[in-house]
């Protein structure tokens, strides 16, 4: 039997951790602090914690982990960890505490569609992930969601990634949750996209069927494949003004980035697609399935045109994700991590069929190697009395107090990013309508989906 997911259950702790800001269109949130926890793997057992953070979570120097312990903030069953070389036991409980940044995001608002008893439906900006997972927490549509509407406890229908827009639903109870889910399993939802692509698209339907296979769930890209899962979806050009069109997209099944992946494979990409719109695929950007790359050529070539352009951060990953060894390792049926929350046990979105545009990248992480250190300061001299301490309280909130505060040990504290611009945060790819037995949730067409609208 499949196990149902329980909802998302945040409280009002989890919203006092930090609070939003507004600057240049972005929504913000102010940096704070942030327990990572997790029980001692298996595999751990008899290992001292040097030799595991040494082994296993290689983005810091055991530099940083040897700070972070005189400045308390690695506890081992809620002790303080003082000496790195104790060995670990079964059970055994570690927390480490973290000067966390969010990535910015579109502030744009989420506007609430319908909502009754039963759900909550909305029509999601581009740019926010739907729940927390790498780099996002309250910089996501379920924590703004619970701190600005109030709306808790959401059990999520489908997902969208993080850069589509659109029409997104929850339910509000388990039994809702249960049945809509049985709608999608029984392929009775119907979904509707419309998205402007490249180039002068076919004036008849065209239907592709073209396999899909991850390529990497850590950067998030797919390509047609003989070896991927099956799929299908239908295009239908509803305009052109020559030189891009806007296509409706009707996909029958629901593989990750199915819709993004179809259209690249027919010649005919989404305009502003900052993944399958890339010179990294070649000079026909993946037309006909044609790349001339290995998978792991393709993905260093991708990094490396983002980091070209200063836009990692529109991938929704850093620098940190690309260096950790400790981090997300690829497999071929799941998309979660090697390291992933081993308290929760978050579920494998690869085993459900729940959206075609859904982001690849796993359930937020709790592991205790979550914030990177590439730093040039000497970590091992820092002064614990007077820098190492914590810029907020110890319960791991900052609220409005602190946020500006540089702390020691956090790189992305000495780090300075340039800012997406608003525009970079919008992939003209559009959820316009959801459909089940017996409801019909739909929202307005885009502005640049206007058959007048030009660039």
């Amino acid at each position: 039997p499949r196990k149902l997911n329980a909802g998302v259950s945040f409280g009002a702790e989890h919203f006092a951790e930090t609070s939003y800001y507004f600057e240049g269109g972005l929504r913000k949130v102010r940096p704070y602090y942030f327990d990572f926890r997790t029980y001692c793997k298996g595999r751990w057992v008899g290992r001292s914690l040097l030799h595991v953070f040494g082994t296993e979570f290689r983005a810091q120097p055991l530099a940083y982990y040897r700070a972070a312990a005189r400045a308390g903030r690695l506890r081992l069953n809620e002790e303080p960890v003082r000496d790195l070389d104790i060995v670990l036991k079964n059970n055994d409980f570690l927390r480490n505490t973290v000067h966390r940044h969010e990535p910015p995001v579109t502030a744009q608002p989420i506007r609430i569609l319908a909502e009754d008893e039963e759900v909550v439906v909305v029509d999601k900006p581009s740019s926010l992930p739907v729940h927390p997972c790498g780099r996002f927490r309250h910089n996501t549509v379920i924590f703004i969601l619970g701190k600005e509407h109030g709306l808790r406890e959401l059990h999520t229908l489908h997902r969208l990634d993080r850069m589509t827009s659109g029409v997104l639903m929850f339910a509000k109870t388990a039994a809702v949750s249960k049945r809509i889910d049985e709608q999608v399993r029984q392929r009775q939802l119907e979904k509707e996209y419309v998205c402007r692509v490249v180039g002068e698209f076919p004036e008849h339907e065209v239907v592709c069927e073209e396999p899909i296979l991850v390529v990497s769930y850590k950067v998030g890209v797919c390509r047609v494949d003989p070896k991927g899962k099956p799929c299908q979806t239908l295009f239908q050009r509803l305009s052109y003004n020559g030189s891009t069109s806007v296509v409706r997209c009707l996909p029958r099944t629901g593989r990750t980035h199915q819709i993004r992946v179809h259209l690249q494979f027919l010649g005919h990409p989404i305009v502003n697609d900052p993944i399958y719109n890339m010179e990294a695929w070649g000079p026909d950007r993946g037309k006909g399935g044609k790349i001339g790359k290995t998978d792991e050529e393709l993905l260093k070539a991708l990094v490396e045109e983002h980091r070209s352009k200063q836009s990692l951060e529109v991938l929704g990953i850093g620098e940190e994700d690309l260096n950790s060894s400790g981090g997300s390792k690829d497999c071929g049926d799941c998309t979660k991590s090697a390291e992933a929350d081993p308290i929760n046990g978050s579920s494998c979105p690869a085993e459900d069929e729940k959206d075609p545009e859904r982001d690849v990248k796993e359930p937020e992480r709790n592991d205790v190697a979550a914030c990177p250190l590439n730093s040039d300061i000497n970590l091992e001299t820092l002064d614990k009395d007077k820098e190492l301490g914590l810029c907020g309280n110890q319960d791991g909130q900052t609220g409005e107090k602190g946020w500006e505060e540089k702390d020691p040990l956090c790189v992305e504290c000495r780090t300075s990013r340039r800012d997406p611009s608003p525009k970079e945060l919008v992939m003209f790819l559009h959820a316009l309508r959801y459909k089940g037995a017996d409801f019909e949730y739909c929202s307005s067409m885009p502005e640049w989906a206007m058959e007048d609208w030009e660039e």
